[in-house]
């Protein structure tokens, strides 16, 4: 059976860290814990004093004083697994936390699911190859020695580097490991814990290495269990539910984010809020109970990136620039069908289709596949919206035809400003439809914000967020009052709908009637 030593880094409430290591220790597993040495030394002995008596519960030997960024954090952690693997023998595996990480699951289901695989659970990316950095200094994390702390002698820092690169002063990387990168919240195996700690005394080299490196604890186990243990042996992810802001900063979880982080396929979760006292508390008692099932939906990272990602959609920042390449042509007409629900706009295309002979292409700034040969430039969404205008002309040139149908997501506000602002004419048809709450969640879970086993309580949170993004979308469209718009509405009658098509596209309203008299047009 599984029996976890937790490796717990603290510089700050005794209180806190007590009650974590007493809850974690209840259900049989263990706790080794470095307190930093720069922390109050009544705290530390608070501390001692009330966990010296368990026997679950071992310190570090060494304390370091720890700095962000610095190597004191991987020599800390290095310090408390030293610790738990001489005082903890029947433990079989070794997890990092922090004070600010609580449980998210059940003692009872974090060991089977440690028993299920025989692997080490470690973010372990390729540092040079991959994205993981996604701003700072890269390279010269390692290439150049650090021997000032970034957040506190800012000016030494950047100075040293530059005097380095001045002077030709770059080192290389240990030429027999591979470097790699990841969260610094790792579950590893025993055997895996023993061949770190090995290959610390057997490879002083590298140690001296990662020693000046910058922010080791993101590099130092991420290169070395990847070194030691075969890949097959890796899952390269954390155990650890963390989400990070645009800012770098990691987000807080608070009272009311309960269910959302018990639905996530985590076992743990940081950072909570100190402030968040009901959850805390509920988290608290969640780890000694038993025979609790957990729905898995895990779309917390992407429910946070689309509610913060509001902000970034002209309610917080500046419209982004489009692309200012030439027009789309003086005397073409580009007919806009904007519809959230694309079968809707779809269908609505393919009885345009069959009774005029307007050439017609769908969400092709959304979807895959759908265009013909064009040179490349079709191939994928990332190209077709890189050259909006050039890959528009192709298509006239295509249907060899002055006029094109276009479907777009009312989301796409950018592309019909762009495409309004153009010397062609350009008509905008918004296609207005009715939402039902199974409807919205549908559209939640084809979008990743839920799944099939998302909690009732967490959807209903949800409902009114997605609904009002909608009204947004559809009132800002409306608010910027471009030349030649119209509208049709689920709720409207046949008539009114043919009328406002007729104008749109400049056909009889008769015919345009015909077109709008389709019973299954709005049908989900």
């Amino acid at each position: 059976m599984a029996k976890i030593a937790f490796i717990l880094l603290t510089h700050k409430d005794p209180d806190g860290i007590i009650k974590q290591a007493e809850r974690l220790t209840a259900t049989g597993d263990y706790v080794a814990i470095h307190f930093d040495a720069r922390a109050k030394a009544a705290d530390y002995a608070r501390i001692r004093d009330a966990l010296d008596s368990n026997p679950s519960v071992a310190f570090a030997r060494k304390r370091l004083k720890c700095g962000w960024g610095e190597w004191s954090l991987v020599g800390a952690t290095l310090e408390a697994v030293k610790a738990a693997v001489e005082a903890f023998p029947d433990a079989t595996h070794f997890y990092m936390l922090s004070g600010d990480c609580m449980q998210i699951k059940t003692a009872e289901y974090a060991h089977e699911f440690l028993e299920r695989e025989d692997v080490d659970y470690i973010e372990s990316f390729d540092f040079f190859a991959s994205d993981w950095i996604k701003t700072g200094i890269k390279e010269e994390r390692l290439i150049y020695r650090h021997w000032f702390n970034e957040r506190g002698r800012k000016w030494l820092f950047y100075k040293s580097m530059e005097l380095q690169r001045a002077l030709g002063l770059a080192r290389r990387v240990p030429e027999d490991i591979q470097m790699m990168i990841g969260s610094q919240w790792w579950c590893l195996r025993r055997r895996t814990v023993e061949w770190v700690l090995d290959f610390c005394r057997e490879r002083p080299d590298v140690m001296r290495f990662f020693r000046t490196t910058w922010i080791p604890d993101e590099t130092f186990f991420q290169t070395i269990v990847r070194h030691v243990v075969p890949e097959r042996e890796i899952r390269t992810r954390t155990l650890t539910f963390l989400m990070f802001t645009d800012y770098g900063m990691p987000v807080t979880f608070y009272n009311d984010h309960y269910d959302l982080l018990l639905a996530q396929d985590f076992l743990f979760a940081r950072k909570i809020s100190p402030d968040a006292a009901e959850l805390k508390a509920r988290l608290g008692l969640l780890w000694g109970e038993r025979g609790v099932a957990f729905p898995r939906s895990n779309e917390g990272r992407a429910l946070f990136t689309f509610l913060s990602g509001r902000g970034r959609i002209g309610r917080r920042f500046a419209p982004r620039f489009w692309e200012t390449e030439s027009s789309l042509g003086r005397g073409r007409q580009l007919f806009i069908l904007v519809c959230k629900k694309w079968h809707v706009a779809k269908r609505l295309v393919d009885q345009i289709r069959a009774r005029t002979d307007l050439p017609a292409v769908e969400y092709l700034f959304n979807e895959e596949g759908g265009l013909p040969d064009l040179g490349g430039i079709e191939r994928t969404v990332e190209k077709r919206n890189r050259h909006r205008r050039a890959l528009l002309r192709m298509l006239y040139d295509h249907f060899k035809d002055e006029r094109l149908i276009l479907c777009l997501d009312p989301a796409a506000f950018d592309l019909m400003q762009d495409f309004t602002g153009d010397k062609a004419e350009a008509r905008i048809l918004e296609i207005e439809c009715d939402f039902t709450d199974d409807y919205l969640i549908g559209h939640a879970q084809r979008v990743g914000l839920a799944g099939a086993e998302t909690p009732r309580e967490v959807i209903d949170q949800l409902l009114p967020t997605i609904r009002y993004d909608l009204k947004f979308e559809s009132d800002r469209i409306r608010d910027a009052e471009f030349p030649k718009f119209e509208r049709i509405r689920q709720s409207a009658s046949v008539e009114a709908n043919g009328a406002a098509l007729a104008r749109f596209l400049g056909i009889d309203e008769g015919l345009a009637r015909e077109i709008m008299a389709t019973d299954y047009l709005f049908v989900d």
